[in-house]
């Protein structure tokens, strides 16, 4: 594994929690044949793999050991091949112009869902309220605060900056998609989860 993706440099708590989100959602959909596009930390396709999930994993850098070597946007699978998609924090890699074009591919692969991941900028208030024998209350509101995104080596784009609103990457997505569900987990306010039907 690539020491970017570490557990010290990578896997900091709000990520901790964006996996068990990752995790939840493929086995709710109870799915058989799953492709992760973007290996990471290899955390999540090692716990499927435990479940008994056949996993695939593509991504671009050899050095990450996928199984596959490939890019998202011209993936080196046929139609409809895997029940579930699992494309989280991947495609903010690419210039905006080519989401669309990503998700085409990631439709034309996945033989139901895609479940996708991404960047949500903006500030948070939350509130947790816990007392015995009384369940846990939770609110989380995001601020919006519509900057200019400016490249930093890694990210193109994130919702919520000026021009990438989350009407418009959902007006995108419904072009291609349904939207089953779509939340931003209250530990991890950045990441902004969509689980896609065909």
């Amino acid at each position: 594994m690539s020491s970017k993706y570490s557990f010290r440099k990578y896997i900091y708590p709000t990520r901790w929690m964006s996996y068990w989100y990752q995790i939840k959602e493929v086995l709710d959909l109870e799915s058989e044949t799953v492709l992760e596009v973007g290996v990471g930390s290899e955390l999540v396709a090692d716990y499927l793999k435990n479940q008994g999930i056949k996993i695939t994993t593509v991504d671009i850098d050899e050095k990450l050991r996928p199984d596959i070597v490939g890019n998202v946007l011209n993936l080196p699978f046929s139609d409809n091949l895997f029940d579930v998609i699992l494309c989280t924090e991947v495609l903010e890699h690419l210039p905006f112009d080519k989401f669309e074009a990503a998700l085409r591919e990631l439709k034309r692969v996945s033989r139901k869902y895609v479940i996708l991941s991404l960047p949500h900028f903006g500030h948070s208030i939350k509130f947790s309220f816990k007392i015995p024998f009384v369940k846990e209350k939770r609110l989380a509101i995001k601020l919006a605060f519509p900057i200019k995104h400016r490249f930093d080596g890694e990210h193109y784009w994130e919702i919520g900056k000026r021009g990438y609103s989350s009407k418009k990457v959902k007006n995108i997505i419904k072009k291609h998609f349904k939207i089953r569900k779509e939340f931003i987990p209250f530990e991890n306010q950045y990441h902004h989860f969509f689980v896609l039907e065909k």
